[in-house]
C-alpha cells in the first residue's frame, strides 16, 4: 500500500546546484577514508570498485579486477579481515548529511532488520535463526545467519531512495527490542547534536512493523522527541481508557477500561476520527481512530524485573482499510498503534501514510543484496561482516549524494526518467564519472612480493572452530521460572 505522504528531499537538483552536492560528496569522501583506521587504501579503493562496478557484485574477488582497485585480491582479503572501520566516525557523518524532511519539516525514520543468510557456514559465530518468509502463504523458514538493524530516513512518495543512518548487528544474547531502543536513541541524539532537530520542530516520527514491541519502545524512548508508529497483528487485545469514576463509589478504581480486540468489531466503541483518502493505486483509504487506547502489561518478558507498578502506555490505535491490493482484491486491514494521544484527523492521516513509506526500505535490501553485493562474500567472521556492511552503507550514501550530478545512461531498451527521478542502480552506472570529478584520497599502492603460503601437500593442522547457532543466554519468561527464596 502506498500513498501520497508529502516529504521533500532536502536539496533540490538543479544546474546552479552541482557544486553543492560535489562539495557535499567530496567530504563525505574524506570523512570516509579518515573512518578507516587500518588498511585504509584497500578498503577505500574496494569501495569504489563496488561502485564503479557494470553489473551486480557476485564476488569480492572480480572487485580486484576493476580498475579502480589497484592492489591484489591478497590485499582485498587483508583489508576485510584485519583492517578497522571506526562505525562513531561513520554515524556522525551519515547524521549531518542532508536528509528528506515532511512538508513541515519532520523527519520520518524506519528501523527494520534484514538478516545475511550464511546457513552452510558451520565455522562462522554468532550466527541466529533468522525469520525469512518463503513463497505463498505460512511458508516461513528459519535460517542460521547474522541479522541487521538498520535505521533510515525515508523520502516522498513512491521511491527506492532512503537515507541510511546506522546499523547494528544482533547477537546471540541480545535483546532486539532493547538493542533496537538503543540504536534509535543513538541515532536521535545525533540528529540534534548535527542540528538536524532543534527545540520547537516537529517531533520525529519512527515506524516500525509487527515484529517489534512498539509500547515498550515508546515507553523506553518516552524522553525523546518522537513518534513512534508500529503495526500490530489482527488478533492483539488491548484496553480502552478507564471509565470515569462515580461519586459515591467505593473500592479499588479500576487501572483499565474495556478490552477491544481488534478481530471482534463487536467490542470497538465509536471512533474518534475517521478519515477517507483516494488513492491511485488501492481505491479509497479509509482509517478509524481510537484515543488512549493500551496494553495491559503483566509481569512477564521484558516487564519481569520492572519495579514498582507497571505503567500505563496510551497511544492511538488505528485501523486502516484500502479497497484492494495489487492481486488482492480482498485486503485484511492493517492496525497501527502509535505513541501520541490527542490526535487530529491530519495526525492520523500523517501516521499511516509514513508508516506505508517504511516499505522503501525493502528497496534499499534489496539493492545492498542483489547489486552491491552485501551478502555475496562468503566471510567467515562476524567482524569482517561488520566491516564489509559498512563499507556498503558507504557506498550507498554516496550513491544518494550523487543522485543530482548523475547522467541518465539508460539502456535503449529502457524508459527515460525524469529529472531527479534515477534510481540508484541508474546513479551507480554514471558514478565511474562522477569520480573522476570527486577527491582520491587513496595513495598508489606499494609494490611487494606475495608469501610463500601453506606448503603444496601439506595438512591444516589448525582447523576452524565450529559454532553453534541460537541463543546462548537463557531469560525468566514469567515470575514462576525464578528460583524460591529460602530461610
Amino acid at each position: 500500500m502506498a500513498a501520497v505522504l508529502s516529504v521533500a528531499y532536502a536539496r533540490a537538483a538543479g544546474p546552479s546546484d552541482t557544486p553543492g552536492p560535489l562539495a557535499d560528496l567530496n567530504r563525505f569522501r574524506q570523512v570516509f577514508y579518515g573512518s578507516l583506521s587500518a588498511r585504509a587504501d584497500a578498503l577505500f579503493e574496494l569501495t569504489d570498485a563496488m561502485l564503479c562496478a557494470g553489473g551486480p557484485v557476485t564476488s569480492l574477488v572480480e572487485l580486484t579486477l576493476m580498475g579502480e582497485h589497484r592492489r591484489g585480491h591478497g590485499a582485498m582479503y587483508d583489508a576485510l579481515n584485519a583492517g578497522r572501520v571506526e562505525p562513531a566516525r561513520l554515524r556522525r557523518a551519515l547524521a549531518s548529511l542532508p536528509l528528506p524532511r515532511a512538508a513541515d519539516g519532520r523527519i520520518v525514520l524506519a528501523v527494520d532488520v534484514s538478516p545475511w543468510l550464511r546457513p552452510d557456514a558451520a565455522t562462522s559465530g554468532e550466527r541466529l535463526f533468522c525469520h525469512v518468509h518463503g513463497r505463498g502463504k505460512g511458508n516461513a523458514q528459519m535460517i542460521p545467519g547474522w541479522p541487521y538493524s538498520f535505521v533510515a530516513a525515508l523520502e516522498t512518495g513512491r521511491t527506492s531512495w532512503t537515507a541510511v543512518l546506522d546499523a547494528v548487528r544482533l547477537g546471540q544474547a541480545d535483546d532486539a527490542t532493547a538493542v533496537t531502543a538503543t540504536q534509535l536513541r543513538g541515532v536521535v541524539d545525533r540528529l540534534v547534536t548535527a542540528g538536524q532537530w532543534k527545540p520547537g520542530d516537529p517531533d520525529i516520527v519512527i515506524v516500525a512493523d509487527s515484529g517489534y514491541d512498539i509500547t515498550r519502545l515508546a515507553h523506553v524512548l518516552a524522553d525523546l522527541p518522537v513518534e513512534l508508529v508500529g503495526r500490530l497483528r489482527g488478533d492483539r487485545v488491548l484496553r480502552l481508557p478507564k471509565p470515569p469514576r462515580l461519586p459515591g463509589t467505593t473500592g479499588r478504581p479500576p487501572r483499565h477500561g474495556p478490552e477491544i480486540a481488534l478481530d471482534t468489531p463487536a467490542t470497538w466503541p465509536p471512533p474518534e476520527h475517521m478519515t477517507s483518502t483516494d488513492t491511485t493505486r488501492y481505491g479509497t483509504a479509509v482509517a478509524t481512530s481510537w484515543d488512549r487506547v493500551h496494553p495491559r502489561l503483566t509481569r512477564r518478558g521484558c516487564w519481569i524485573d520492572h519495579d514498582g507498578e507497571l505503567p500505563v502506555i496510551e497511544g492511538t490505535l488505528i485501523r486502516l482499510q484500502v479497497d484492494h491490493l495489487p492481486g488482492d482484491r480482498n485486503p485484511k486491514p492493517v492496525w497501527l498503534w502509535t505513541s501520541a494521544t490527542g490526535a487530529t484527523t491530519a495526525d492520523v492521516d500523517r501516521w499511516w501514510q509514513a508508516f506505508l513509506r517504511r516499505f522503501d526500505l525493502e528497496h534499499t535490501f534489496r539493492l545492498f543484496k542483489q547489486t552491491l553485493g552485501w551478502t555475496a562474500p562468503k566471510i567467515r567472521t562476524p567482524d569482517a561482516a561488520d566491516r564489509w556492511t559498512w563499507l556498503i552503507i558507504a557506498a550507498h550514501t554516496q550513491l544518494r549524494l550523487a543522485r543530482p550530478l548523475a547522467e541518465d545512461l539508460r539502456r535503449p531498451w529502457e524508459r527515460p526518467a525524469r529529472p531527479g527521478r534515477l534510481t540508484p542502480a541508474r546513479v551507480r552506472r554514471a558514478f565511474r564519472n562522477i569520480r573522476a570529478t570527486t577527491t582520491l584520497p587513496a595513495s598508489a599502492p606499494k609494490p611487494s612480493r606475495p608469501g610463500p603460503g601453506r606448503p603444496p601437500g601439506s595438512r591444516n593442522r589448525r582447523p576452524a572452530p565450529r559454532y553453534d547457532v541460537g541463543k546462548t543466554v537463557k531469560r525468566d519468561r514469567t515470575l514462576t521460572a525464578r528460583p524460591e527464596r529460602t530461610g
